[in-house]
């Protein structure tokens, strides 16, 4: 699944296409993806002009006068700016049309990706109970250690709960975790301030450094001009079980932790 920094990089990508256009038209060909499309993106998207685009966790917003296009990429959804007469394939399910002449494509060939609608001055119930984002002053240790009072979940589970900080998936948790020397494993009320800063500050300095590369080269993932990302050849633990630790020579372990693979240094994480 696309996570923070593959969704940001879709953003960066899309926006410079985007912004200041008007969408002509719009394109479903089915009625729903992961939940039905509602009838606002048909019906009031066109003729709007696209003011915006932000990301917030991993959703990205299309933002316009009467309201944003909400979409998820799901497992293996993309977005790309296509020349008109580029022909559909059988998972290309939407095209926004736009004044440049170009057209905006979502493809999903699993349809775990969503198109919703925000109605402008409203929050998306899907957005409501999100967390902060990683990157912004809101997040930092204390943050989390006043989060993880009484939790006796495991501190990976712990930091991919998108209500304590949003887009932490299992790739970057994992990285995080390993950077700041705590164990997956360690319960997160047990885990002390200190440690929690240095895991925020990892958090932080890891997703910018993947965000910088391009995102995480996933096998469904590319990015808006058909690149993959460059981030996979610095991944310090994830998918690496049983490969010897790049600091200490030790072999990472894995197991399976809040039902996600998770891999970790026995000798580095305490």
């Amino acid at each position: 699944m696309p996570e923070l920094p593959e969704v940001e990089t879709t953003r960066a990508g899309l926006a410079p296409h985007l912004l200041g256009r008007s969408v002509t038209g719009v394109t479903l060909r089915r009625p729903d993806l992961r939940w039905p499309i509602p009838a606002e993106v048909a019906e009031t998207l066109p003729g709007q002009r696209i003011l915006d685009v932000r990301r917030r966790a991993k959703y990205l917003l299309v933002d316009t006068a009467p309201g944003s296009a909400l979409l998820h990429l799901g497992m293996s959804g993309m977005l790309r700016v296509l020349p008109p007469e580029t022909p559909p394939g059988p998972h290309d399910h939407v095209d926004l049309r736009l004044d440049s002449g170009r057209v905006l494509r979502f493809t999903d060939p699993r349809r775990f990706g969503c198109l919703l609608w925000q109605p402008a001055g409203d929050t998306h119930p899907l957005l409501r109970e999100l967390g902060p984002e990683p990157l912004s002053d809101a997040f930092d240790g204390r943050h989390l250690f006043l989060r993880s009072r009484g939790r006796s979940a495991p501190v990976k589970a712990f930091l991919m709960d998108q209500a304590v900080v949003v887009g932490v998936g299992n790739i970057y948790a994992a990285e995080s975790l390993f950077h700041a020397g705590i164990s997956p494993l360690r319960a997160a009320g047990s885990v002390s301030p200190a440690r929690y800063g240095r895991l925020a500050e990892a958090v932080k300095a890891i997703l910018a450094r993947a965000i910088a590369r391009g995102g995480t080269t996933l096998r469904d993932f590319l990015s808006p001009d058909g690149a993959p990302g460059y981030f996979e050849q610095e991944l310090w633990v994830y998918g690496r079980g049983g490969e010897p630790c790049r600091t200490c020579g030790a072999r990472l372990r894995e197991a399976t932790i809040g039902q996600r693979a998770s891999v970790w240094c026995g000798r580095c994480q305490r």
